[in-house]
């Protein structure tokens, strides 16, 4: 049964109570997101401070170097030159599981960064996505609270099953990111086999200063190739490190991997007619409504020679755009804009982008001097810093504005969850599984669900009925099942074990 008692009021770490910790302040249902909202800010600080020194998220990665080539035509859509036929840019990635810590098994299910950072002539270009089009909340204030669901329970130390179902048996709109995990493609055999998605919706801005959104989609030629738990129980009892045995070992014989770069690009003017929140990041676009256009093709070809220099150190945020690319009103996306530099500053130190790896390839002038990790020459003229000045220092290029951003409506904490429909998609996802897929998906939910508590249990189950009744009962009949299988004999479990597990030995 659940606490009947009166739950205590949520406040600030100042005290002063907090009305709606749902929604972020917005300007109108779809954002974008005011900088006004301290709550927000406040939020998105204190979780990047949680954990030193690794990421407070994605922690486990594995990463190598290698060449983005353009061989479609959409400079029509944008004026970034990275993205023009004919294009060659050197780029790094990082792939890495996004629970797990420093020391975790590679084959776990979960969900895999997929995080590309390519050196262009105009600037460094970040696209921080993951192997799916969809993440499990859409608004930002969401998202520590979902991340401390993902991490270890504050007294047991253990992760937490009931939490992570607590959580998304309150929230919706998880359900099309949740059913993605927990399908056969939650674990993917390799980096190589599975699909990147910059998951957000950005801008192309072309040369005559007109916006379309897009979506950037990198769909692998190695070929999707999973793993079931069982499967992966085996590889990590053989090998914690079974991915980067696998990317490092490819890229060393010479079997470069390969993507297929492709995007969907959306008006201004159908963004304004579509059933759904374009920016929202629990959907997807209908491929039958806006087709993917191929535009060039992603080869890692070449491994780090200093796996923490290069990798480790590596630092990626949707900050970093160049002309022609830039953001949407999609409120995860602008959060993250602050959040991940945030959390680069405090990982890594104030100048994290003069470390080589993050450095850009082209002249860079600033007037960001000084602070931990001062390590880089002074300017030239040492007049000039500050700006603006009357001694030759770097100024503004009014050339490179981006045209204005449409925003309408009252800024306020506008319910994301009111009105929106988080069952359809999930839907059209569930029925593209066949007969085996559908029972792999029940089985792998119902053994994420074992010790949940049964209320939260129907919780997810109701949610799961307006998806699909097949598949609330699917997944039902699986727990069920789990339920009624021998009790496990705790003379046979390790001390520690037993007491993870609630179980106790009669003396």
């Amino acid at each position: 049964m659940s606490d009947t008692k009166t739950p205590p009021t949520l406040t600030t770490s100042a005290g002063a109570p907090v009305a709606d910790n749902q929604n972020s302040l917005t300007a109108g249902p779809r954002g974008p997101v005011l900088m006004q909202d301290w709550q927000l800010l406040e939020k998105l600080a204190h979780q990047n401070r949680e954990r030193i020194p690794e990421r407070v998220v994605h922690a486990k990665g594995w990463g190598a170097h290698g060449t983005l080539r353009i061989t479609g035509d959409i400079s029509k859509y944008t004026r970034a030159k990275v993205l023009q036929p004919g294009a060659e840019t050197p780029m790094l990635a990082r792939f890495s599981t996004v629970a797990g810590e420093m020391g975790a098994a590679d084959h776990e299910r979960d969900v895999r960064g997929f995080s590309l950072k390519f050196y262009t002539e105009e600037g460094n270009w970040d696209l921080v996505g993951n192997n799916t089009p969809v993440f499990f909340v859409r608004d930002p204030l969401k998202f520590p609270d979902f991340i401390h669901t993902q991490k270890r329970h504050p007294r047991t130390n253990l992760r937490s099953p009931t939490a992570m179902w607590d959580f998304w048996s309150q929230s919706p709109e998880s359900l099309h990111q949740v059913t993605t995990l927990f399908s056969d493609r939650g674990l993917p055999v390799t980096p190589m086999h599975m699909n990147g998605y910059g998951s957000h919706t950005y801008s192309l801005i072309n040369a005559a200063g007109e916006r379309h959104w897009v979506k950037f989609h990198f769909k692998t030629r190695q070929g999707h190739k999973h793993y079931t738990n069982a499967e992966g129980e085996k590889v990590i009892g053989q090998s914690r490190e079974g991915y980067q045995e696998a990317l490092f070992g490819a890229i060393e014989s010479g079997a470069f991997p390969q993507w297929t770069v492709q995007v969907q690009i959306m008006s201004e003017a159908e963004a304004e007619r579509t059933a759904y929140n374009p920016f929202d990041l629990t959907k997807v676009w209908p491929h039958g409504e806006f087709p993917p256009i191929e535009i060039g093709v992603l080869e890692l070809n070449r491994n780090a020679d200093n796996y923490f220099a290069e990798i480790e150190q590596a630092a990626f945020s949707p900050s970093n755009i160049v002309p022609g690319i830039g953001h949407s009103p999609d409120k995860m996306l602008q959060a993250r804009v602050f959040s991940y530099a945030d959390a680069h500053r405090y990982r890594l130190g104030t100048h994290y982008e003069a470390l080589p790896v993050n450095a850009p390839r082209c002249p860079v002038h600033h007037y960001h001097k000084d602070g931990a990790m001062r390590f880089f020459a002074n300017n030239p003229n040492p007049d000039a810093y500050y700006e603006p000045n009357s001694f030759g220092g770097p100024v503004q290029t009014p050339e490179y504005r981006e045209p204005p951003l449409k925003i309408t409506g009252d800024a306020d904490r506008w319910d994301h969850r009111d009105g929106n429909d988080d069952y359809s998609q999930p839907r059209a996802l569930f029925e593209l599984f066949d007969v085996g897929e559908r029972q792999r998906l029940f089985s792998n939910m119902a053994a994420a669900m074992q010790g949940v508590p049964d209320f939260i249990l129907e919780r997810q189950f109701a949610h799961l009925e307006k998806v699909h009744p097949d598949y609330a009962a699917g997944v039902r009949a699986a727990v069920e099942a789990d339920k009624a299988k021998p009790a496990e004999d705790p003379t046979t479990l390790p001390m520690h074990l037993r007491a993870a597990r609630g179980l106790e030995i009669a003396e």
